[in-house]
């Protein structure tokens, strides 16, 4: 098998070139739209921050969103249009950046995440909720691991991983490992299937009309943690996110608990 064909999505999807301006002009009407503090510092380094929204009223938790870009492209502000569901549910959302490869590695940037959560559990009350997609659903499955999360993580009621990458291992078979720089040990030590099933309530979702290798990470990870999966009809991995920009969506009540 052709795996950098398999883990392509842009080539199978029709109109697939017009979508990253879709977002990009969503993402910015929203950000004019609606206030928020932008670009709060969880680190040092330039992307390492997030942006965050408040609710109208008092905030119900926060959920935070991971974006994904196969973990070496894409911001965070490509997406900021994704907050719009759980925020008018009365959730705070808070949308983390990162660093990408090949300027670090994806464990790197699974630390970055967990600083990320760090800093904003002790600025937010209440519960968390997250959520990412694609690779962003990869590293909020991540933080379920014991080794990974802080002291947040009793706070976590709840974790969606949205077309997640679960196994990395037949990533070491793509030209994408030129940047990744995986080796057999790095791909299962960062692979979610070979965590410890965790306390936190997980609901896996992907998209009907995904890739198979996408279909087949989603169901891996519900194997591996007993955990549903949702397989959402006729969705490609470009417009499986779409639900989170609608409140009444079953992505957006499954985020943020119903």
């Amino acid at each position: 098998m052709d795996l950098d064909d398999a883990y392509a999505n842009g080539p199978h999807i029709p109109g697939g070139d017009a979508f990253p301006a879709q977002w990009a002009a969503k993402a910015k009407a929203f950000r004019a739209a609606v206030p928020g503090a932008l670009n709060q510092p969880y680190g040092a380094r330039a992307r390492e921050v997030f942006d965050l929204f408040e609710p109208a009223g008092d905030a119900l938790g926060t959920v935070v969103f991971v974006h994904g870009g196969y973990w070496r492209s894409t911001d965070k502000d490509l997406w900021t249009h994704l907050a719009a569901g759980p925020l008018a549910r009365g959730w705070r959302v808070a949308m983390v950046d990162y660093d990408l490869c090949p300027d670090v590695t994806i464990p790197q940037i699974t630390r970055q995440i967990a600083a990320a959560i760090g800093v904003i559990a002790d600025r937010c009350a209440g519960p968390l909720r997250l959520t990412g997609h694609s690779a962003g659903g990869h590293l909020v499955a991540r933080m379920l691991d014991p080794q990974v999360a802080g002291d947040w993580m009793k706070r976590v009621a709840g974790v969606v991983p949205i077309s997640p990458l679960c196994d990395l291992e037949p990533f070491l078979r793509t030209s994408m490992n030129a940047d990744f720089g995986l080796d057999a040990g790095t791909a299962r030590a960062e692979s979610p299937i070979h965590q410890p099933i965790p306390d936190a309530a997980v609901t896996v979702w992907v998209g009907g009309a995904e890739r198979p290798a996408f279909l087949d990470q989603a169901r891996w990870l519900g194997q591996a943690w007993n955990c549903p999966v949702v397989i959402d009809d006729g969705r490609h991995h470009f417009d499986i996110i779409a639900g989170l920009e609608d409140a009444e969506s079953k992505l957006t009540q499954d985020v943020v608990g119903g």
